[in-house]
């Protein structure tokens, strides 16, 4: 068959056969009496062999030793060539967000472009200075995608950055930010999921405060805080069970203790609280200090409820439940 043929029906060029040969690849079994290239059947599987090769990304150096070198042994080639594919794969990824959230942009011009380009290769400087700078351009000279700052906020590390870029996300970052942050909740890394709740806490909004309150059942603790914390500054009473849990649990129980009391404005609310409070104080079992703490987020109740209590735990065999108790009637009684 003539190298004609053989390019017809393998779909590889004669030019590109030509050099399969020159490299030792293929070799044409002859010539004929007029000097064309002749090929066997052999040649021709062959051929399919050296394309089958290719199509996994093998240079034709390494398709010669697979084909002629007995004792090629292909699973290291393998691992090398997944290695260099999810590089490329990585690395073109990257490019294509980058694209993305540069088009998201929606540049006037290429000043524009290498403007976006600049400040989002600022978000990602190894300078923490230089970062947060990014963080407050985001907002004040260069709009940059929500996107990008949802994935700088979820990344930092340097609470001064993360305060700065959590600014940015709540200046500009709207429901798309909040959904965006939804989604950090559910990562594996503790730290990314407490970097989310965090800025999702400083978005304002509905959004913001139906995915809060979503995260009051989530299984990580510092997720259900955070969340507890925010809610109850925005007067949702869904977070009361949650931010007792954490005056009883001592996890932040004074910034928990103070949300209770932002709760216990509404008289509703303070008996539910006061209540809440009570059934953990009335339990078999809590320690001196887990008697204390609740003690202390008693005083922000206000009602009868909270005074009846508070007289009760004036008498108290725990000096420091019955100090508390006493110290706070008296302000009550002065007020």
């Amino acid at each position: 068959m003539r190298i004609g043929e053989v390019a017809r029906r393998s779909g590889v060029s004669a030019r590109m056969l030509r050099h399969y040969e020159s490299l030792g690849l293929v070799r044409p079994t002859g010539r004929s009496g007029t000097g064309y290239r002749e090929y066997s059947d052999e040649n021709i599987r062959r051929v399919f062999h050296i394309e089958s090769l290719r199509s996994l990304g093998l240079s034709l150096r390494d398709v010669g030793r697979a084909l002629d070198d007995p004792g090629f042994a292909p699973a290291e080639l393998v691992a090398d060539l997944v290695r260099r594919t999810e590089e490329r794969i990585a690395a073109e990824t990257e490019l294509l967000t980058r694209l993305r959230r540069i088009g998201a942009a929606e540049p006037a011009g290429w000043e524009d472009v290498l403007q976006t380009v600049a400040l989002l290769q600022a978000l990602r400087s190894p300078s923490p200075g230089a970062r947060q700078r990014a963080a407050f351009s985001a907002v004040e000279e260069v709009p940059v995608p929500v996107e990008a700052l949802v994935e700088a906020v979820l990344g930092e590390p340097d609470p001064n950055v993360a305060g700065a870029l959590r600014w940015a996300l709540a200046q500009s970052g709207g429901e798309r930010g909040a959904v965006l942050l939804a989604q950090g909740l559910g990562a594996p890394s503790a730290a990314v999921r407490k970097r989310a709740v965090r800025s999702l806490a400083e978005l304002p909004g509905d959004t913001a405060s139906e995915l809060l309150a979503g995260a009051l059942g989530h299984q990580d603790v510092v997720v259900r805080g955070y969340a507890a914390l925010a809610l109850g500054a925005r007067g949702d009473a869904d977070a009361v069970p949650t931010l007792v849990d954490m005056v009883v649990e001592g996890r932040n129980d004074g910034d928990a203790a103070d949300a209770l009391s932002t709760l216990a404005a509404d008289p509703g609310v303070a008996d539910r609280i006061a209540t809440g409070l009570l059934d953990r104080l009335s339990r078999g079992g809590p320690d001196p200090s887990t008697r204390r703490r609740l003690t202390q987020a008693l005083a922000g109740v206000p009602g009868d409820t909270t005074s009846r209590a508070l007289a009760d735990l004036a008498g108290d065999e725990d000096p420091g439940v019955a100090l508390t108790a006493t110290y706070v009637l008296s302000l009550r009684a002065a007020g």
